[in-house]
């Protein structure tokens, strides 16, 4: 069965992730930053309200992947946290300043979580290094069961050629969890080119506030942002995607018989 992870960052999204059928959620706070650690208190609720996986961002702030020492303290304690509160993974990247993985720092990672019994994902923090194909063999060194990647390129798409190749580099040895604008209308495609098991999206999608008094004259986040629009996970989005995977799946069972 091929496995499908969605990118949530509320209680809301991850059900919705759940109602449509993926394996998995990726649970994070500001995606506009593109990930960073959820708080305690949304790890738990989330844990409460579905059965399916809860992957947890590690990621302490913004920016590049080279972390202080005191940031480093800050993930080996929030991994502590999140297997508290029953996660089942720790999604996090390092890398080092002249950008390959951070291969000592990530064992001790993977360690941690090890002994928690979670699994680990390495996430684009790989899309982001010196050398793709011998950062996955570091990645591979450290222990961890997946990758998370586009292949390096903007879209799973784009970076698909690449992506075969990891597919067959990893040899079993890791899982290639393939991201990068991936949608119903072009996952069959993926699969067929990169032979990948594993797909993550994020299918938010924008939702207006109910909010009917809003101050013009101030704006609390960036310049020209809406702060009267978030964006969920519908749970329609979800199902349409999950049965297009599946679709690959039974396609590829009636041209065996």
């Amino acid at each position: 069965m091929m496995e499908l992870e969605i990118c949530v960052d509320s209680v809301e999204s991850a059900v919705a992730a759940e109602m449509g059928g993926a394996q998995r959620v990726e649970l994070c706070s500001a995606l506009s930053e593109g990930g960073l650690t959820p708080s305690l208190g949304l790890i738990r609720e989330v844990r409460s309200r579905i059965g399916i996986g809860v992957y947890v961002m590690i990621r302490p702030r913004g920016g590049d992947f080279l972390y202080s020492d005191e940031e480093f303290s800050i993930m080996r304690e929030d991994i502590a946290y999140a297997a508290e509160a029953g996660a089942n993974g720790a999604v996090f990247g390092l890398l080092t300043a002249d950008g390959n993985v951070d291969v000592e720092r990530t064992a001790e990672l993977v360690e941690a979580t090890q002994s928690a019994s979670m699994e680990v994902t390495f996430h684009r923090a790989i899309d982001m290094a010196r050398d793709l194909e011998s950062s996955l063999e570091d990645v591979v060194s450290t222990g961890a069961h997946r990758v998370l990647t586009s292949g390096g390129a903007q879209s799973a798409a784009l970076g698909s050629a690449r992506l075969a190749g990891l597919v067959q580099a990893a040899r079993g040895r890791i899982g290639i969890m393939v991201c990068g604008n991936v949608r119903q209308e072009n996952v069959q495609q993926i699969v067929q080119t990169t032979g990948a098991h594993e797909f993550h999206a994020s299918l938010r999608v924008p939702v207006p506030s109910p909010v009917t008094w809003r101050n013009p004259e101030l704006s609390l986040g960036e310049p020209g942002s809406d702060e009267y629009t978030r964006n969920v996970v519908v749970a329609q989005d979800v199902r349409k995607l999950r049965q297009a995977m599946d679709g690959i799946l039974s396609y590829s069972s009636k041209s065996g018989d």
